[in-house]
Order: C-alpha cells, then sequence, then structure tokens
C-alpha cells in the first residue's frame, strides 16, 4: 500500500506542476498583461513603464519560474483591481464555494440514487426508460437554462427562494438544484449499472431463498455493494463542481470562488486569476488523489495492478 501511494502521490505533484505551468501559459497568451494594468487609453511609454515595472519584458518561464517560487513561499500577489492581498480575498471565498459543492453533491445524490435503483429493479421497462430520459434531460439541459427556469418560478412566480446572495442557507437551493441536476445523470447511470449487476448475483440469489425482504435484499445487500464506485466518481464530481460553479454563481451572484474568477477576468486581474485556477486544480487534484486511494484500500486488486 506505501508504494501505491508514493506512487500516485508522486503523479498528482507531477500533474500538479503541468497544470501550473499550462494556466499560467494560457493566461499570458489570452493579451498583454501589462496593457491590461496600464489601462485604456495608456501611451506605449506608460504600457512600457508598466512592463518593466512588473517584470513582464523577461522571458515567459523566468517569471513563471518567479512566480512559482512566490506560490511556494506564500506569497500569492497583490489583486490589480481590488488592491489587496491575493490570499485572503481568494481563501475568503472559498467556503461559498465549497459550501455550494458539497449541497450540489448531495442534491445529485438525492435524485441519481433513487433513480438508478429503480431503474435497475425494473431493468427495459417504461419505469427503466423514464428514468434513462430524466437523467438525459438533466445532462442535456444547460445548467445557466435550468438556473433561470428555477428563479422564474421559485422567485418570481412564487416568490419563496431569494433570487441572489449567500447569506443563509435558502439562497443555496437554486444554485445546488441547477448544479445537482446537471451532474447526478453520471451517477444514476454508474448505479443503475452496478445494481444490474450485483442483482444478478449468486449472493442474492442465496439471500433471496433465504426469505429475506425485498428491501433488505436491495438496500441492505445490493445497494451496499453498488455503491462502491460512486465513492470515486463522487470525489471526481466533487471537484468538477468546484471548477464548474462560474456561471451558477454569476447568476446567482453568490459571492464565492466562481464569481470572483468571472470579476478577475473580466477586469484581467491575472494575479487574483491565476491563483484561482491553481488552487481549483489542486483541489480537484487532491479529491482524485483520494478517490484512488479510497478505491485502492476498499479494492485490494487494483493496489495490486
Amino acid at each position: 500500500m506505501s508504494g501505491y501511494l508514493v506512487k500516485r502521490l508522486g503523479l498528482a505533484l507531477l500533474v500538479a506542476l503541468t497544470v501550473s505551468i499550462i494556466a499560467y501559459l494560457l493566461l499570458h497568451l489570452t493579451g498583454d498583461p501589462a496593457v491590461a494594468l496600464a489601462g485604456e487609453g495608456a501611451s506605449e511609454a506608460d504600457i512600457a513603464m508598466v512592463r518593466q515595472t512588473y517584470g513582464f519584458d523577461r522571458p515567459l518561464f523566468v517569471q513563471y519560474g518567479d512566480w512559482l517560487w512566490q506560490i511556494i513561499r506564500g506569497d500569492l500577489g497583490t489583486s490589480v483591481y481590488f488592491k489587496t492581498p491575493v490570499a485572503p480575498l481568494v481563501f475568503s471565498k472559498l467556503e461559498t464555494t465549497l459550501l455550494l459543492a458539497v449541497y450540489s453533491l448531495g442534491v445529485a445524490l438525492i435524485i441519481s440514487v433513487p433513480l438508478g435503483v429503480l431503474a435497475a429493479i425494473y431493468k427495459n421497462s417504461w419505469i427503466d426508460r423514464l428514468c434513462l430520459a430524466i437523467a438525459v434531460l438533466g445532462q442535456a439541459m444547460p445548467n445557466f437554462f435550468f438556473a433561470l427556469i428555477l428563479i422564474m418560478l421559485f422567485s418570481i412566480s412564487w416568490r419563496i427562494l431569494p433570487v441572489s446572495g449567500s447569506g443563509t442557507w435558502q439562497h443555496f437551493v437554486m444554485p445546488s438544484i441547477a448544479l445537482g441536476y446537471y451532474v447526478a445523470p453520471a451517477f444514476m447511470r454508474l448505479i443503475r449499472a452496478g445494481m444490474i449487476e450485483v442483482l444478478s448475483a449468486d449472493y442474492i440469489r442465496t439471500a433471496r431463498a433465504k426469505g429475506l425482504s425485498p428491501s433488505t435484499v436491495i438496500f441492505k445487500h445490493a445497494l451496499r455493494n453498488a455503491i462502491v464506485p460512486v465513492v470515486a466518481l463522487a470525489a471526481v464530481q466533487l471537484g468538477f463542481l468546484l471548477g464548474g460553479s462560474v456561471v451558477i454563481e454569476t447568476i446567482f451572484a453568490l459571492d464565492g470562488l466562481g464569481y470572483l474568477a468571472y470579476q478577475s477576468i473580466t477586469y484581467k486581474d491575472f494575479p487574483v486569476t491565476q491563483v484561482i485556477v491553481l488552487l481549483l486544480s489542486v483541489i480537484y487534484i487532491l479529491l482524485t488523489l483520494a478517490s484512488d486511494i479510497a478505491n485502492a484500500w476498499l479494492d485490494p486488486r487494483i493496489r495490486v495492478a
């Protein structure tokens, strides 16, 4: 197990380094940071002075090395637009995004587990097709469009939930539903496939032959084993929810990392954008690493392989 952990940790560090390089290069390829910092109407002399002041006139790999060394030392830089240190600015928004991701994951599981179990029990029936149709609709419909529908219903027509802000749990209801319904189909299909495989196993037939109730067979024996792969998918989807909340946070004006990323991109605040991309990437990598470790602990065959 220790050898497996060392290999996975080394691979995770390599992926994090690669992501940081790609993110840094892509952000600088979008435009000249000196032009963005100098502002509209700046002269060539002003742009040249900004480029020299911030070191943008140096080779790109030298700039990346300095930036990476600052990150390692804990210096995340200063925001160009907000005029504050990046570290407290970013980490103050992280809690909102984490809450949204966890709530959305809970919504996805609440939707997908019953649908997946029903689809497996009534395989190839109209119930199965209905569950699959609900799943396909959730994945085909853009989450921003579904979010607008929720706003029209619950905020404008019925006036049940607030349309923007992040002060109370009510502010997270519609964003969590919009994000959770979008990722629920992946869980639903995985649970359905796992349940169909498990329900045909010998120990399930033995449990039924012993006279156990259908609910005990399904939930205590079948679902307990079929849901193991969901652990790995949940970690990956949680990382996706953290990084994919930019549109939803912008629509509902949630004061999280997604909305901050939108603001930093709009105002060309490169230091903030770089840190957000790196932070979300590292969290995603750590969640993937945790899922690999959990799978290796649950299934010794993975460690051997």
